[in-house]
């Protein structure tokens, strides 16, 4: 059985020190040092895909993610975030993002019933990631909520 690395225990800083004291976050003052991401050559690319937006997540094997593009993060606004071309633009720049950290391959989950999901997964092709499945992940109810009762006009 191999052993799984578990990241360190947190910190007690706010138990000690008086920031905890004067009800301040213990993190505040120290600037957050950004995780350098190696060796990553297969990812998961989660492309959640809704009437209003189109979200791309690159993580890896843990689900950690390593880089995120959203419509609105690429420059979309309103009603433009839901079209197929802002999905194809997010999975492009997620893409690239990835690929200058080294991403090679990813497996592609995509989730939802927008307009851009069968875009996005050729954003992510376009932008040089090779794509080994493609899997849809979209929630479905096996029986669901109660429906609404009838309209009485």
């Amino acid at each position: 059985m191999a052993e799984e690395k578990l990241p360190p225990p947190k910190s007690s800083e706010a138990k000690s020190g008086s920031g905890a004291a004067a009800g301040k976050p213990a993190a505040a003052g120290a600037a957050r040092k950004k995780k350098l991401w190696k060796n990553v050559t297969v990812a998961r690319a989660y492309i959640q895909s809704s009437f209003n937006n189109t979200i791309v997540s690159i993580t890896d094997e843990q689900g950690q993610v390593i880089v995120w593009a959203t419509a609105g993060s690429c420059g979309f606004k309103g009603t433009k975030k839901g079209t197929p071309f802002a999905a194809q633009i997010t999975a492009d720049t997620a893409a690239r993002k990835a690929a200058d950290i080294g991403v090679k391959q990813v497996h592609v989950l995509v989730k939802g019933p927008g307009a851009g999901r069968e875009t996005a997964i050729r954003g992510l092709q376009g932008a040089g990631l090779s794509i080994l499945s493609i899997r849809d992940v979209t929630p479905i109810p096996h029986d669901g909520c109660r429906p609404p009762k009838p309209r009485r006009v």
